[in-house]
Formats: structure tokens, C-alpha cells, sequence
């Protein structure tokens, strides 16, 4: 990747012209943002469509009510425990040790009780204020990505852990996260697909003001809209340098040719810290595996609710007559090969927690799909400007990357433009 120098941007246009890199859900959403705000934007990635990495197939949920880091503390132990076992909720394959090992200590590190209960509360202002964002969005453009707000159930098997959580929630009513205790026979009156595992569990909590969503419409759908209000969307362009003058981002270089830019956004995911790298910047992002799959089942057996069975560790969210079905975090490195057996563990996680699913129902009748989750490692999302003038952050929300989306975009687009933001963006810098 190459550094280049030119001369700046001339700034005598009303509009000052940014470029994000990356069309994710995180990417869109910024441009989208920066957009409505007045400002001439460019949208860049390296995949034909927007939407082709992590937004893709993840787990549909919309929540503030489960915004927690996945270095709690013990998470190191935990780690330990599932060192190379491919039908663990959580891997750590041996061979990406040495390509994480700066970030592990950084995640490790952060996982001290204090440090984690204060991003787990910094990760909800920000997921409340997204969602607030993205209900005003929907009343403007009515988007059709299956969005509704369903709530969010969440079952348990082990008393200790249900105290956890009731407590964890119950500290985040600060920032007007609500829920409801539901015991067995609530359960198994609202969600009947439960039923059958009622007698296991000793209690469930209920998020009323959750929600769920197509991550990847909405993506591809604003996408469509903010082209329509003028931003510029470049297809198959890949970043491979930057432009500075004067120690100052003034554009990119890419596979389709230099651009100019008055500021850049990076949003790329993944792939972030390698972009970085060369203009000096360590960015402690790190690629984090999930699996997902999605069926068609009849209507007898789709949840009416979306659930997330704390026991089994998997989520299972009904989408536009689907059932898309989520589970295990691996720690792998850039590995995006789809393996069968960490697949067929998500949905022998499933049949755990729904019985009753139809025999017939195997990997060759679904669609599995794996993807790589840009996860900070303080368990944050990292935003807004860094120490280089020009260039902006918006990464590193990982598995939170769908809820924080509109929220963190607008925090973003406040620092560009100078504008008041509804929350401090200080906390979430690198």
C-alpha cells in the first residue's frame, strides 16, 4: 500500500467533499448521514454490492439491552477451556495466536471488571441513542428491511446466570433500557415454540423496546436512497494508499485511480488496521468469525419472538419469514472458509433449544453463511478523528456493528461537520 503526496483539496465550494471507505452496514449509514447533513460524500468499497461482508447474514437483532463486551471478565479462562474445540460456543484456533497476540493482551486487558462494566454502559447510551436514530430514519424513508419491534426474549437455565443478567439489566435502566421477569408458564403462553423446554428453564427476561431487522436490506436499501440524494457510489474500488500534504488526508489512492477528498472515513471493518498501518496508526481491530444460517420453516414451527437462549448460546431471530439462526464467536484470524462442522454446531445448538424442529431439517436445506466481525479490543466501537488530520474512525463495533450503526455514523458526521453531537464522542476514540 503506498503513501502519496499531492496538493489539497480547494476548499472554495460550499459543500466539503468526504470519502468512506466501506459499504457495510457502518459505511452506508455514515455516508448516509454526511449526506442528509449537506456534505458531498463518496462511497468506496471493494465488493460489487454493498453489504458483502459482516452485514451480510448476522443475527438480525436490534438491541440495547445487550450490549456487553465478549471480554467479560474470565473470558481468558474461558478462552482456555475452548482452546481448539470446534463444538464450543467461543474458539481460539492455536494458529492465529501470533497474528492476534497484540490485540489478545489489549482484550485481556479490558476485561478487569471495571473496565468492562464501563464499556458495556458506554456500548448502551450509544446502542439507545442508534436505535432512536434509525426509528426517525424509518418513519422518513420507510425502508423495506423487515424491521419490527418485536422485543427481544432471553431464556435461562442456570439460576446464577439469570441473576447476572437481571442485575446487568437492571443497572442499564440508567440509560432507559427496560425489561420484564417472565417465569415458565409466561414463556411457554408467549412463545410456544418453548414449550417443550419450559420445564428446563428457571426464568426468562423480555426487552420490549428491542427490535429486529434485515441488516443486509437495510444496507443495500439505503444504499439505493443515498444515491438518490447524490452520493457517489464506487463499486469494486479498491483503497491501496493514501494522499497527504502537509501532514493532512486529502484522498486515497485506489485500484480505480487517485481521489480527492477534504476528509476520510474509514469504515472498512476488518480490514482497517492494514490501511492504517502505513500512515503510522495501530489500530487494536481484530477479525472475529460467526456463523449464521437461514431456513424456511412452516409457520407451526417460527418462533413469534426473537430469542436468545442463554444455555445454548444461539439467537434465533424470525426474519421476513425465515428463521435465521446465530451462534459461536472464533477467534481465526482472516479465515472466511465456511466450516461444516462449526455450521452444523449452530444448528445442533438450535435443536437444543427448539425440540420440535422437523428431522428433515439439515445444513444442505439452509443457507450457512460466515463472516468476520471487526471487534475492537476494548469491546467499543472506535470513532470520530484520530491524530492525523483529515482521516476519521468508524470500526470496531463487532457483533454490535447492526445495532450502533446509525448512532455511531451520526456521531461520526458530527465530528466532521463541527456539529453538537447527542453524546460525547471523546470515549470512543483510539
Amino acid at each position: 500500500m503506498s503513501v502519496r503526496l499531492g496538493p489539497p483539496t480547494k476548499r472554495g465550494t460550499p459543500k466539503m467533499h468526504v470519502i468512506v471507505i466501506g459499504a457495510g452496514v457502518t459505511g452506508t449509514t455514515t455516508a448516509w448521514y454526511l449526506r442528509a447533513a449537506g456534505v458531498d460524500v463518496t462511497l468506496v468499497d471493494a465488493a460489487d454490492l454493498p453489504a458483502r461482508g459482516a452485514s451480510a447474514a448476522n443475527g438480525g437483532m436490534l438491541h440495547a439491552s445487550h450490549t456487553e463486551p465478549w471480554n467479560a471478565p474470565g473470558v481468558g479462562w474461558d478462552l482456555l477451556r475452548y482452546l481448539g474445540r470446534v463444538d464450543s460456543p467461543l474458539l481460539l484456533r492455536p494458529r492465529a495466536l501470533p497474528g492476534i497476540l497484540p490485540w489478545g493482551i489489549e482484550f485481556l486487558w479490558n476485561s478487569r471488571r471495571a473496565r468492562f462494566e464501563r464499556n458495556t454502559l458506554l456500548n448502551a447510551q450509544l446502542a439507545e441513542y442508534s436505535l432512536r436514530q434509525l426509528r426517525t430514519l424509518q418513519q422518513e424513508l420507510k425502508l423495506d428491511f423487515g424491521f419490527v419491534e418485536s422485543g427481544i426474549l432471553k431464556i435461562f437455565q442456570d439460576p446464577k446466570s439469570l441473576a447476572r443478567n437481571h442485575a446487568a439489566s437492571a443497572a442499564m435502566a440508567a440509560v432507559g433500557v427496560r425489561f420484564e421477569e417472565w417465569d415458565n408458564a409466561r414463556v411457554a403462553a408467549e412463545e410456544p415454540v418453548l414449550e417443550p423446554i419450559a420445564h428446563r428453564l428457571c426464568g426468562a427476561l423480555f426487552f420490549p423496546d428491542d427490535a429486529i431487522g434485515n441488516a443486509a436490506a437495510f444496507t443495500r436499501e439505503l444504499a439505493t436512497a443515498a444515491q438518490r440524494a447524490g452520493v457517489r457510489w464506487r463499486p469494486n474500488t479498491r483503497v491501496t494508499g493514501w494522499r497527504l500534504f502537509q501532514g493532512r488526508i486529502n484522498g486515497v489512492e485506489t485500484s480505480a485511480g487517485p481521489m480527492a477528498a477534504d476528509a476520510v472515513v474509514l469504515a472498512s471493518g476488518f480490514a482497517a488496521p492494514a490501511l492504517v498501518r502505513r500512515l503510522g496508526l495501530r489500530l487494536p481491530v481484530a477479525p472475529v468469525k460467526g456463523y449464521s444460517l437461514t431456513l424456511t420453516l412452516p409457520a407451526e414451527w417460527q418462533p413469534r419472538l426473537p430469542i436468545i437462549d442463554d444455555a445454548n448460546k444461539v439467537v434465533l431471530t424470525p426474519l421476513d419469514g425465515q428463521l435465521r439462526l446465530a451462534g459461536t464467536a472464533e477467534f481465526t484470524g482472516a479465515d472466511l472458509r465456511l466450516n461444516a462442522s462449526r455450521a452444523a454446531n449452530v444448528l445442533a445448538q438450535c435443536r437444543r433449544t427448539l425440540p420440535r424442529l422437523p428431522e428433515y431439517l439439515e445444513l444442505e436445506t439452509m443457507e450457512p453463511w460466515t463472516g468476520l466481525r471487526p471487534m475492537s479490543a476494548r469491546g467499543t466501537p472506535i470513532l470520530g478523528p484520530t491524530r492525523i488530520p483529515g482521516l476519521y474512525l468508524n470500526t470496531g463495533a463487532g457483533h454490535l456493528g447492526w445495532t450502533l450503526a446509525c448512532g455511531s455514523a451520526s456521531l461520526v458526521r458530527d465530528s466532521i461537520i463541527g456539529a453538537d453531537p447527542a453524546l460525547p464522542i471523546e470515549p470512543f476514540q483510539r
